[in-house]
């Protein structure tokens, strides 16, 4: 029997892409993760992480593990919620990202309201930088967003790359400026594919802006251009454009859940605890975000 305690560090450490990270979003020693890791690994009888001064990669066996890892964490929380008896009452205002519009944060959200019925929970979706303005003036209590690697606000969900994504026959032109489909500022993904192309000298053009994720879907599938976005949380029909042409790197994001100075108890902690107990669903694995 795997121990959910060490299958939650080996989850947070493939998410985050390292020990010091995952130990800090758990709040944990990183020796204490790294003992949960070995002694999953002695269970197994597998080695699941390559490990060296610079990196830390999954095995082929650690791979495997992932799945069962989430299957299993999945239905611990999952009894857990059944038996539980919740006495927790109250509002809590939640903000969520675009990017997880068409992820399983809606079947977490169902299964935090049928654990907690005596709170009411209010979504706001929206981009990043808007959801941090309006958690800072006491809108919203609780904000489940994207910052800046290495960014120190909020905790730490996981670490992903920002990637170039678009249609399956899309064809970038190194001699036409770059179609760009983005976000309106303050978009975070809007700032970064900028930056890039003006630090690579790459010509650009914005090709169409949408406040939804359904609408920039809708203008990558007609192919007016590339999309910006985070790796594993590619939205259907769309595809990694790795070997186009004249395609700057767009480096790494990471997601982090925030709250708000004043609502860092009751509801929006049970909330924030929920989410992160699910965060491997919200994260979907980058194999199967290809087509």
């Amino acid at each position: 029997m795997f121990d959910p305690v060490q299958l939650r560090s080996f989850l947070a450490v493939a998410q985050t892409g390292g020990f010091t990270r995952a130990a800090q979003r758990l709040g944990l020693r990183q020796s204490t993760v790294s003992q949960h890791v070995r002694r999953l690994e002695t269970a197994a009888d597998r080695r699941l992480f390559l490990r060296d001064t610079h990196s830390v990669q999954l095995t082929s066996e650690g791979e495997a593990m992932l799945g069962f890892a989430r299957t299993i964490l999945e239905a611990h929380e999952q009894a857990l919620g059944y038996f539980a008896q919740t006495q927790v009452r109250g509002r809590v205002r939640f903000g969520a990202s675009e990017d997880f519009a068409h992820t399983e944060l809606p079947q977490i959200l169902r299964s935090f309201r049928r654990s907690n019925p005596q709170v009411d929970l209010e979504l706001t979706v929206g981009l990043s930088a808007v959801l941090y303005e309006q958690l800072t003036d006491g809108r919203l209590d609780l904000v489940l967003g994207k910052r800046p690697p290495g960014g120190s606000q909020g905790q730490l969900v996981w670490q992903d790359k920002l990637v170039w994504i678009g249609a399956e026959d899309f064809r970038t032109d190194p001699a036409e400026p770059l179609p760009l489909i983005v976000y309106p500022p303050p978009s975070f993904t809007r700032v970064r594919a900028l930056e890039v192309c003006e630090r690579d000298g790459r010509p650009w053009r914005i090709a169409c802006t949408s406040t939804s994720l359904s609408g920039v879907r809708a203008a990558a599938l007609a192919g007016l251009g590339v999309v910006p976005h985070a790796r594993s949380l590619i939205p259907s029909g769309l595809r990694m454009l790795p070997d186009q042409p004249g395609l700057p790197n767009l480096g790494t994001t990471e997601f982090a859940l925030t709250t708000g100075r004043t609502t860092a108890r009751g509801p929006a902690r049970v909330l924030a605890q929920a989410v992160l107990a699910d965060a491997f669903r919200l994260q979907r694995a980058p194999e199967r975000a290809q087509p």
